[in-house]
């Protein structure tokens, strides 16, 4: 496999229009009456011209942006002067025409250039011009939220830069698009604790949204009822139950006796607050109300209760109460239901939500409904839809955790449903016939559906240690808008922290050396946030945009520090790639993982939706269609007969070879940089550390699997003793790891009241000290000759412990573009070789069907199929892919992952 620098710089070139390609593509050289604008111009100032008849840039949200803009400049030390008109501009002055692009000195340039803005939402163009010797950006959006996009990057060009006004005048002609419609960031108040403070922070709020804004966020939900699950042990009730924290309800006794009058009173001076601010800043603002239950289970301490309420006035009170909250903070734009089980409401009470969205549509105006898609059955989406509102659905993308860049090919095992199979009680349907809805996105991707589709990521895998890789971003946001899907809905790092009554006072970023908390939380995370927002804006983004947050930051060490967190942004989701050991983030946290025994059966561990016995090399990939479990492959390898599937070998030679290089930029960057005491620096150096470490630990553990399957699988001891040495080896990574958090984060970071969800690193050690001695104890008791001898066998201990390697082949596959419903899909594939098996794996995008796997026929010099007609009577689009097998045991995937594991291993036809 490359290392990521040689993608990067094959890659990461522009895919803006340098003058030189502008006049190749348009056989022009004028733009108006001179030229593409040149670099090396000096200015006195800056002139703003804002025409009074233009619609789109006299608007809100464009008048907001320009004002960011005008203080930018005006704090770097620069003059602004503002006109309506290019003739009043300053002579000497970079002129920055703000404008719509249908404007009428929009139309003057573009038409001129014969340059055109995409006829899209949020599109929008920056246009450098020499007009009669002066000096003209033209900053132009299809529509007011496209113009705020332009005005902010001239913002952000400002803030970042050495030499502002110089770096202000584009060289380059940047025409921009968005890739996916919602671009959504999601902040969690789960703990009184830890998130009354931040809810309640008036000078944050401007300065996080402005934030959002600049880097393309275009949607902000506030979640609300999401710290817990099921109402039972409640401790910490705040804003559980939203309404009555907010508002009372006329003709209901409904409140929270703990609660007084002014405190609910301000708590929806706030909502108001918060969501004017987002509308100013032209993002849309969701409401997540996720709790509907009311009564408190089995809790004798809760801090907040509410009374008041019965089940005979449930319905009808929750109805008038998201009414008159929707009526009281106009600016909400959107609401977000949680309507399975865990809402406290039991799955199919179609009724009770009917009577819910019926309290959305009395509102006054038109508010998206948005349903989390576990349990989601066609009765509660009619039920939505007949609402005549807006309606998204949203699954989550990689269970509650985040996996590769692509839409997992298949679910595990355990979340298909079995025959006869019926859920109970509150959790009726995704207990039972529609289990699959629960880690993905499920049935929900028809062509001819009535609903969005909204993907979104839950924090399993990485919630507290920095991250940002400009290629998986990219990646990532390639598949937001997989199958005609509207986007992506983040959960934003820290989620879930102190949930469930965990809070501890203090810094949410959780450090014990207060030298690295920023002054908010979320500032620690503006390289990812950028990272994110800007490539599921554009993933063809300009590398500008990230590189100068980077060099004004870390200065020389910029290009390193970019490269180090690349390379450990790729870990761990590969690790939940290839090791699903629980589909539930309350369970799995890989970036403080919870140790699973090797050898031992009998362990006790929480890993509970894991296959039994609960054992390391038993549990499933995240995505079975496309890698094997560490048992699987054991037998494999044993067999001498491999399938195409990615091995866990494979991908512990990835998470080493990513470790490898992110610690060689790390070190490049620690003897590079001038000044180490810095916390942005050693925030970003302690972070990149520990994932190495857990890359490091991870890898060894996942080898040490293969070879105890190795020895289970075939009695030999050699295996056994390269198990044990390779899990030593995991062992003193985590110590390293651990000792390097020691002084750097505080003792018990609580995600969740479970040690399994809390705690630190240190914690850890004991549980892999006892299983590394259970499993010397199993060795000491092997006959020394057990298993010995075995040719087979040492090959298969050789690959566990050696680099595997894919050979390389030649593959022609012509594409089909798209399937006629009631129609056969022929199918052919040439290769440079001559397999002796090829087989085409095809399935809908559906995860409650499961792969069909046809083997394909050589004719003449191409191997062919057919997906019959049969199959192709369906509203859903198709994926499939190719296995090949020779006659020496080996296999392979097509497409498969590329080198650098940043596309989709499958191939999709839409309906045409």
């Amino acid at each position: 496999m490359k290392k990521y620098a040689e993608k990067r710089n094959n890659i990461i070139e522009s895919k803006k229009i340098t003058r030189r390609h502008f006049v190749k593509l348009t056989g022009i050289t004028a733009l108006g009456v001179s030229s593409l604008g040149l670099s090396g111009f000096t200015f006195n100032g800056v002139s703003i011209v804002l025409d009074p008849e233009d619609k789109i840039a006299r608007m809100q949200i464009s008048e907001w942006a320009v004002k960011e803009l005008e203080k930018s400049l005006i704090a770097r030390g620069i003059d602004v002067f503002r006109c309506s008109q290019l003739s009043g501009a300053r002579s000497g002055d970079l002129c920055i025409a703000v404008a719509g692009s249908d404007s009428r000195i929009a139309r003057k340039f573009l038409k001129s250039g014969k340059i055109a803005i995409p006829e899209k939402p949020e599109a929008l163009g920056l246009i450098p011009v020499n007009s009669a010797g002066r000096q003209i950006l033209l900053t132009a959006g299809y529509d007011a939220r496209g113009l705020m996009y332009a005005v902010l990057e001239l913002t952000d060009r400002v803030l970042c830069s050495s030499q502002p006004l110089k770096d202000l005048y584009l060289s380059k002609l940047v025409i921009e698009k968005p890739a996916n419609v919602i671009r959504g960031i999601n902040r969690l108040f789960v703990s009184e604790i830890e998130d009354k403070g931040w809810f309640n922070d008036r000078e944050m709020w401007p300065q996080y949204l402005t934030m959002l804004a600049t880097q393309r966020f275009n949607r902000f939900s506030l979640s609300l009822g999401i710290g817990y699950d099921f109402l039972q042990n409640v401790t910490d009730g705040y804003f559980l139950f939203p309404y009555p924290f907010f508002l009372t309800v006329q003709g209901y006794q409904v409140r929270v006796p703990q609660l007084s009058d002014a405190e609910r009173d301000k708590n929806l001076e706030m909502l108001r607050f918060i969501s004017e601010q987002a509308e100013t800043r032209g993002i849309h603002f969701q409401l997540g109300l996720w709790m509907h239950g009311y009564q408190w289970l089995n809790s004798p301490n809760p801090n907040y209760t509410i009374e008041g309420l019965s089940p005979e006035t449930h319905a009808s009170y929750c109805r008038d109460a998201v009414c008159e909250l929707l009526k009281q903070c106009p600016a909400i734009r959107g609401v977000t239901f949680r309507v399975h089980g865990e809402s406290g409401v039991t799955e199919g009470s179609y009724n009770f939500w009917k009577t819910i969205f019926e309290g959305v549509a009395a509102c006054g105006r038109n508010v998206e409904i948005d349903m989390h898609a576990k349990g989601m059955d066609q009765t509660m989406i009619e039920t939505a839809v007949a609402s005549g509102l807006p309606v998204n659905i949203s699954p989550k993308y990689w269970a509650e955790h985040l996996g590769m860049p692509y839409h997992q090919a298949d679910i595990r095992a355990l979340e298909i449903p079995k025959a006869g199979n019926r859920g109970n009680g509150l959790m009726n349907l995704s207990a039972g016939s529609r289990s699959f809805t629960r880690y993905g996105y499920a049935d929900l991707l028809k062509e001819d559906r009535k609903y969005g589709v909204l993907h979104r990521i839950w924090p399993g895998t990485q919630r507290l240690l920095l991250w940002g890789d400009p290629l998986v971003s990219a990646a990532h946001s390639k598949a937001f808008s997989f199958c005609g899907s509207v986007g992506v809905d983040l959960m934003e790092p820290l989620s879930f922290k102190g949930r469930r009554g965990s809070g501890i006072a203090g810094d949410r970023c959780g450090y014990l050396d207060t030298s690295l908390k920023p002054r908010w939380d979320w500032e620690k995370y503006l390289y990812s946030l950028r990272i994110f927002g800007r490539l599921a804006y554009n993933p063809d983004t300009e590398p500008d945009v990230w590189r100068r947050y980077l060099k004004k930051e870390f200065g020389k060490s910029s290009d390193v520090v970019e490269m180090a967190l690349a390379n450990v942004t790729r870990i761990l989701p590969i690790v939940l790639t290839v090791h699903g050991a629980s589909a539930g983030n309350n369970t799995y946290w890989p970036e403080m993982y919870t140790n699973m025994s090797i050898p031992d059966p009998a362990n006790t561990n929480p890993y509970t939706d894991s296959p039994s016995p609960r054992v390391f090399g038993n549990v499933s990939p995240t995505d079975p269609q496309l890698f094997l479990g560490i048992n699987e492959f054991a037998k494999e390898l044993l067999a001498s007969e491999r399938s195409g599937k990615y091995s866990p070998v494979e991908a512990a030679q990835w998470i080493e070879d990513y470790c490898d290089a992110a610690a060689g930029y790390l070190e490049k960057a620690e003897n590079g940089t001038t000044d180490m005491r810095r916390p942005e620096f050693r925030r970003m150096a302690i972070d990149t550390a520990i994932v190495i470490g857990l890359g490091r630990f991870f890898a060894a553990k996942i080898r040490s699997g293969v070879l105890f399957g190795i020895y289970q699988q075939s009695g030999d001891k050699s295996a056994l003793g390269e198990s044990l040495s390779l899990y030593r080896k995991a062992r003193d990574f985590w110590a390293d790891l651990s000792e390097r958090a020691r002084v750097i984060y505080k003792p018990d970071i609580t995600i969740g009241e479970n040690p399994v969800i809390r705690g630190h690193w240190l914690d850890r050690l004991p549980t892999i000290d006892k299983d590394i001695d259970f499993m010397a104890g199993l060795l000491e008791n092997v006959p020394s000759e057990s298993g010995s001898g075995k040719e087979a066998v040492k090959v298969a201990v050789g690959e566990a412990i050696g680099r595997p390697v894919r050979t390389k082949i030649s593959v022609k596959h012509p594409r089909p573009v798209g399937y006629k419903p009631g129609n056969p899909i022929n199918i052919e594939i040439s290769l440079d070789m001559k397999p002796s098996t090829v087989l085409m794996h095809y399935r809908h995008v559906n995860h409650a069907e499961r792969f069909i796997t046809s083997k394909m026929t050589l004719i003449g010099s191409s191997y062919k199929a057919t997906i019959p007609v049969d199959y192709t009577r369906s509203d859903y689009p198709l994926q499939y892919y190719f296995e090949f097998k020779d006659e020496h045991g080996k296999a392979w995937l097509y497409p498969g992952f590329s080198e650098n594991l940043d596309n989709q291993p499958y191939f999709i036809l839409r309906n045409v």
